[in-house]
């Protein structure tokens, strides 16, 4: 029987992160300014046009790059981290942790990376916790003793549909937070492609010019057309 090579191993899409309350944001903050921006531009003055005009090109590229730009993507040998204003590519051989403290952070051996597409929620961190500690203490009750109860830390016991005995349990969803779940996969691919050969080399940044040149251009021309007028 042949021997699968790395050249024959089917390829996947990278899986990709992104924060749907942040993009609700920029969608709505996107069509405010823009109905705002031509209202001003069909009733306006000249000094209001000039002023909408530069608000405009100050404004959307900013929106853009908080709301709509961010995003991470994990494949098979590196994760791509898209924030704001420039992007880095981290090879998973690179990477020495991924954590969600106040911030989702991936760290290497040389610096510390926020992903700003994965937004921790204190609030909801606590939450999950508090439905934890209910669960746990009505573990004497419902389908199982507490002696032979699943523990409410087992996988199999989160995660719906699982294989074992307490994904009968209608308690048995996971509570985990959306960004301590990201978290968890980007660690688990981490661990499963780190030794890879495609894997390793360097990290790379690379500054996002094209949402910076637009929005420092929008600036300077709002700020000159506040001072003429």
């Amino acid at each position: 029987m042949s021997k699968e090579t790395p050249a024959a191993r089917p390829k996947y899409a990278d899986r990709a992160y992104r924060s749907v309350a942040g993009i609700a944001a920029g969608v709505l903050l996107l069509a405010l300014g823009g109905w705002l921006g031509v209202d001003a531009l069909v009733r306006g003055s000249g000094q209001a046009r000039a002023l909408a005009v530069a608000a405009l090109v100050a404004g959307v590229p900013l929106v853009v790059a908080l709301t709509l730009r961010p995003v991470v993507y994990a494949g098979e040998e590196r994760l791509r981290v898209r924030n704001p204003f420039r992007t880095i590519v981290v090879p998973w051989g690179r990477v020495e942790e991924i954590r969600a403290g106040y911030s989702s952070e991936v760290v290497t051996e040389d610096a510390t990376y926020q992903m700003w597409a994965i937004p921790v929620s204190l609030r909801a961190r606590k939450k999950a916790n508090r439905r934890r500690d209910r669960a746990a203490a009505g573990a004497g009750g419902g389908l199982f003793s507490p002696s032979s109860r699943p523990a409410l830390s087992d996988p199999e016991m989160r995660r719906p549909g699982g294989t074992g005995a307490g994904s009968l349990d209608p308690m048995a969803d996971d509570p985990t937070p959306t960004a301590d779940k990201s978290i968890r996969e980007l660690r688990e691919l981490a661990h499963t492609y780190a030794d890879r050969e495609g894997a390793q080399g360097p990290v790379s940044v690379r500054w996002a010019y094209e949402i910076i040149g637009p929005a420092v251009a929008g600036s300077l021309a709002l700020i000159i057309a506040v001072a003429v007028g």
